[in-house]
């Protein structure tokens, strides 16, 4: 990871990662010849970046989401930089926050989607809240494993998905929108009583 310094050292997840020796850090302007995730990749992450993954690893950049704009990504160098497809974040920080991802979040999506499941699960395993990231994304991170394709099948499940989520979403408001109002309720309750009242004279 190239590790920028720009999160609390108490609470970030690429140094409780080096401290167990799960990864190491590298410097800026140094060049890294396996898959980088990072937000200024132009692909996304998929099952077709295996090879690369298993011959010459995987980097992550950490930082702080609230400082991406100072990052110096122009100084992290690779020829395979890759983006996340949609996910939802489970760390205690931004949980439930879509794509706002920690380090090790960001390293088990990539390894789970490319195959490697069983090292996803250890890095995860480090964190107490780490098996709820994948329980927040089992559908999503098994159907982008299974894919077949490169990038742009991983975007089209995600995009489908997403559509999915928007329509469900929609019909939701719609059902509730059926409901009548409280006035409305109000005044069909004040001329049941006048029928009740009118029907005892």
């Amino acid at each position: 990871m190239w590790d920028l310094g720009q999160c609390d050292p108490k609470k970030c997840s690429g140094r409780k990662l080096s401290r167990h020796g799960l990864i190491r850090t590298l410097r800026l302007g140094q060049r890294f010849g396996g898959v980088v995730l990072t937000p200024v990749g132009e692909k996304c992450i998929s099952p077709s970046d295996r090879t690369i993954i298993s011959t010459h690893g995987l980097a992550v950049v950490d930082c702080s989401w609230a400082k991406i704009d100072e990052t110096p990504f122009t100084r992290m160098k690779s020829t395979h930089c890759r983006l996340l497809p949609f996910l939802v974040a489970a760390n205690p920080i931004n949980y439930g926050r879509p794509c706002h991802l920690s380090c090790v979040e960001a390293l088990a999506a990539a390894l789970h989607i490319t195959g490697f499941q069983e090292e996803a699960q250890l890095y995860l395993s480090k964190f107490k809240w780490g098996k709820s990231f994948i329980t927040l994304n089992q559908t999503l991170l098994d159907a982008y494993a299974a894919s077949q394709g490169d990038s742009s099948s991983v975007v089209a499940i995600q995009n489908k998905y997403l559509e999915e989520a928007r329509l469900e979403k929609a019909a939701h408001y719609q059902d509730v929108s059926d409901f009548p109002s409280s006035s409305e309720e109000e005044e069909e309750g004040i001329r049941d009583e006048e029928e009740e009242l009118c029907d005892t004279k």
